[in-house]
């Protein structure tokens, strides 16, 4: 038996770009919020502080098979990018030669449910 799948956008559809992305898992399910930072320049104790302000726009929950999926699929469409455009590389990666530079400068970066 042949099955053609029809793909639609919900009325609700949208799209959202994010910089960067947190999350957690537990027995039951994989969640990813997806974020994007803004530097805010506030007055404290009469100096000038810089935040970062991070908002989430999106969270998704997978189930851990629908997770795995996604995983395996982002790593494909990864290395077909890279055959065309070259190694994606992160950055600050050149200064910290035996650290992942992500976890060592994203304090945010979690495991668990935010």
């Amino acid at each position: 038996m042949e099955v053609k799948v029809q793909t639609t956008k919900s009325p609700d559809f949208k799209q959202v770009y994010a910089i960067g992305a947190i999350g957690g898992h537990s027995p039951y399910d994989f969640r990813i919020a997806f974020y994007n930072d803004s530097p805010k320049s506030m007055q404290e104790d009469g100096k000038n502080v810089t935040i970062m302000e991070r908002r989430i726009d999106t969270e998704i929950i997978l189930s851990p098979l629908a997770a795995k999926e996604l995983a395996n699929w982002l790593s494909e469409h990864i290395k077909d990018y890279e055959k065309l455009f070259g190694e994606i590389k992160r950055p600050g990666a050149s200064l910290q030669p035996n650290s992942d530079p992500v976890r060592a400068s994203d304090p945010a970066a979690i495991q668990g449910y935010m």
